[in-house]
């Protein structure tokens, strides 16, 4: 029987991001130094999975709130940009690689979740080919770097989920983030606008084509800090924004939802960074 570990490679590496992991610690850390800590420890973060030239220093902001010394699991909630997917799925692998250093998916929180069912198992071709989940993993190693043999993660695919499917996993992993040594981030671009993406919502009342762009994604922004996944699914269904990471967000907005259904059970800290 073989004892090989199973690894995911840094598939978009040299091409999304650098390959070189001096040279992207370096990218990480200038990003980092030029933004604020106002909303550390964050619970759970949103930020962006485009190229690191277009969305780099967005995600510091987001990241820039992790404690490294709190901690210990971080799941990773990435929409699925190739596979049709109607649940969420589970990485058939051990090990994430970055060019800074091997993350290790939390077996045993794994464990927990198959045995729900109601998890489908990526391949790792899926796995590989997807960049919503590893765009955040070179952020997350360089975040939790001063403690890296002290954390694992737990990435999940999530699919193209009914209102009462996003209801359904927020109850599920609202326990999870319950604990505070845990910690959720959500991968979400905003608006994808023009012919390529058949999305064309032009408010003239904003001006030029990006301020209406732009008072779209906040005016979504503002209500996902009101933490109402309803209002949320409201907003979505009448402008239809383009939002590629609505259904991870969706499940966040319903795991904060259950927790708050117990004012005493925690006091969540979202930061979210716009972009």
């Amino acid at each position: 029987m073989s004892n090989r570990v199973l690894c995911r490679e840094a598939s978009h590496a040299g091409s999304w991001y650098t390959a070189s992991g001096p040279q992207l610690n370096a990218q990480l850390e200038g990003w980092l130094s030029q933004v604020q800590s106002t909303k550390r420890p964050a619970r759970a973060i949103i930020a962006p999975h485009a190229g690191y030239t277009y969305c780099g220093s967005c995600a510091a902001h987001a990241y820039k709130q992790v404690d490294p010394t709190i901690t210990r699991k971080i799941f990773i909630l990435g929409p699925s940009h190739h596979v049709p997917l109607s649940r969420c799925a589970l990485s058939s692998v051990e090990i994430y690689r970055t060019p800074l250093y091997d993350l290790r998916i939390d077996q045993k929180i794994y464990g927990e979740l198959w045995k729900t069912g109601m998890f489908e198992r990526m391949s790792l071709q899926t796995d590989e080919d997807e960049h919503s989940i590893e765009m955040h993993l070179p952020y997350t190693a360089k975040a939790m770097e001063s403690h890296k043999d002290e954390f694992t993660i737990v990435p999940v695919l999530v699919g193209a989920l009914s209102e009462s499917k996003e209801q359904e996993f927020g109850k599920l992993f609202s326990k999870y983030l319950a604990d505070p040594t845990n910690l959720f981030v959500v991968s979400s671009d905003f608006c994808h606008w023009g012919q390529r993406f058949r999305y064309s919502y032009y408010d003239e009342s904003q001006g030029e084509i990006y301020r209406s762009i732009e008072h779209l994604d906040k005016m979504g922004m503002s209500i996902i800090e009101q933490l109402d996944p309803v209002s949320f699914s409201n907003y979505l269904k009448k402008y239809h924004n383009t939002i590629c990471g609505r259904h991870p967000i969706g499940v966040l907005l319903n795991v904060s939802t259950t927790l708050c259904e117990n004012v005493d059970l925690l006091q969540i800290c979202l930061n979210f960074s716009h972009q």
